[in-house]
């Protein structure tokens, strides 16, 4: 069973890759939510990240979304996702992917779609764009659609 949204401790922590839009697209619609501060964003893709967060992998946290809750505890995947979402007040419309068989197939989904999150911004440009992504980075201050 996923992580329950009585668990998630704030701040959470989310990590990110700051080189992936489909992924920047959600960065910012969290940040824009994040009415009660509750939500720390850190870009995986900035220099000097490993030097502030020795102990994370990087390969690992390019590989699938992690979060740190409150307490310390790292989660991964649709449990980083729903705890991200809990603390901008959205975690009811995760929470579901959390229950036993449906969560199953959210694991499953959500690693499918991490290995491919990038041909899915190619091949849907159209939707995720690149506003703000300057080969290197992606910006969460630039706002798109």
């Amino acid at each position: 069973m996923g992580l329950r949204t009585a668990d998630i401790t704030f701040p959470v922590t989310l990590f990110y890759d700051g080189n992936c839009p489909v992924c920047m697209k959600e960065i910012r619609w969290l940040r824009e939510k994040d009415q009660h501060q509750r939500l720390i964003l850190e870009n995986i893709q900035l220099p000097g990240f490993s030097e502030r967060f020795p102990f994370l992998d990087p390969v690992e946290l390019d590989r699938l979304l992690h979060a740190r809750l409150g307490d310390g505890k790292i989660v991964t995947g649709v449990d980083a996702t729903l705890a991200a979402w809990a603390a901008v007040d959205k975690g009811f419309w995760i929470a579901p992917l959390r229950w036993p068989i449906l969560g199953w197939l959210a694991d499953l989904g959500y690693r499918v779609f991490a290995r491919n999150r990038h041909g899915i911004a190619r091949r849907f440009a159209w939707y995720f764009g690149q506003p703000g992504c300057d080969g290197e980075s992606c910006s969460i201050d630039n706002r798109t659609k």
